[in-house]
C-alpha cells in the first residue's frame, strides 16, 4: 500500500492546551461540553446530528442529480443508497463508494451528504452513498458487511449506474474512514471488485486506546480520547476482547500488501491521529 498524507496543523494557535486554527477559534470557544458518554443516549445523539446537518443536507445547488436505490444486504436486510452524478455529465464516469462517518452510530440519507456531493463534483464521478446498518442495534460486522455488499453491487451494476467498474475508489471520514480501510481489506481477501484508491479521512482504525493522540485529546467540547472508548464499545459490544478482527479495526491488520494506494488525512485535534499516521507510514 502506498500512502500520501495531509495533516491540518499549519497556522494554528493555542486555545487552552489544544491547537486551534484562528478561523475556528470562536466556533470552538462556543461549543458546549459533551457528556462523559454521549453514546449512552443514542436517540439524542442522532437527533442532535440531524439538527446540526439539516441546513446542509437540504441544500440543493443543482450541481448533482440524485437517485435513491436499494439492494439486498448480506443478512437479507435492505441497504438504502444514494447515487449521485454530476448534473449534465455524460458517458461512463469513475465511481466512488462513499461511507459516512458518525461513530458507527449515526448518519442518515435524509439529503445529499455535503461530503458525498463535493466528492461527486470535484472528482467528476458517480458516488454511491451507503446507509449501512448502525450500532448499537447492529454491531460489528453488520455495518462493514453492508459496505462491502454495496461495493459488490456497485461493480455488478456499473453499466446501469454509468460508472467504470475498473475505476472505483472508496472513501469516508472518521468511522467511514475505518470502514473504507476495512472494505479494501475485504475486497483483497475475498478477491472482490478492484479498488483503485482509498481515501481515509481522520479514520477510526484502532480499538486500542493507548495511542498518543487518544491520551492527548481530552477536551470535552470535542470527540476526545475517552469518548473513543465508548465509540468502540458501542460498535463491538462492551464485552469485546483483545482479539478484535482487522475488518473491525483495520490498524490490527498485519499484512497490507495488495491494497490500493491510500490518501490518509489526519488533523491536530484528531483523537485517532496517531494510528492514522502509522497507517500512512506502513
Amino acid at each position: 500500500m502506498h500512502a500520501h498524507s495531509h495533516a491540518h496543523d499549519q497556522g494554528a494557535t493555542r486555545s487552552s492546551h489544544l491547537a486551534v486554527h484562528p478561523e475556528l477559534a470562536d466556533v470552538f470557544a462556543a461549543l458546549p461540553e459533551r457528556p462523559d458518554n454521549p453514546y449512552a443516549d443514542v436517540v439524542g445523539l442522532r437527533a442532535g446530528f440531524r439538527a446540526l446537518m439539516a441546513p446542509l443536507m437540504s441544500a440543493d445547488d443543482g450541481r448533482v442529480t440524485i437517485r435513491r436505490m436499494s439492494l439486498t444486504g448480506p443478512d437479507g436486510n435492505t441497504i438504502d443508497v444514494q447515487v449521485l452524478r454530476p448534473a449534465g455529465a455524460e458517458g461512463v464516469l469513475p465511481g466512488v463508494l462513499y461511507l459516512h462517518g458518525g461513530g458507527f452510530v449515526y448518519g442518515e440519507l435524509d439529503g445529499p451528504s455535503p461530503m458525498a456531493r463535493e466528492a461527486c463534483v470535484a472528482a467528476g464521478a458517480v458516488v454511491v452513498n451507503v446507509h449501512y446498518r448502525l450500532a448499537p442495534e447492529h454491531r460489528y460486522p453488520a455495518g462493514v458487511e453492508d459496505c462491502y455488499a454495496a461495493l459488490v453491487w456497485m461493480a455488478a451494476h456499473a453499466g446501469e449506474l454509468g460508472l467504470d467498474a475498473d475505476r472505483i475508489a472508496v472513501t469516508g471520514a472518521s468511522a467511514g474512514g475505518g470502514l473504507s480501510a476495512a472494505v479494501c481489506l475485504m475486497a483483497r481477501d475475498r478477491r472482490g471488485p478492484r479498488i483503485v484508491w482509498q481515501g481515509l479521512l481522520i479514520p477510526c482504525l484502532d480499538d486500542r486506546l493507548h495511542t498518543a493522540s487518544a491520551r492527548r485529546v481530552t477536551d470535552r467540547r470535542i470527540c476526545n480520547g475517552a469518548g473513543l472508548g465508548h465509540t468502540w464499545d458501542t460498535y463491538l459490544g462492551p464485552d469485546h476482547g483483545p482479539d478484535t478482527p482487522a475488518y473491525a479495526a483495520p490498524a490490527r491488520a498485519t499484512d497490507l500488501s495488495g491494497l490500493p494506494p491510500a490518501y490518509v488525512l489526519t488533523c491536530g485535534l484528531d483523537r485517532c491521529a496517531t494510528r492514522g499516521r502509522t497507517t500512512r507510514a506502513a
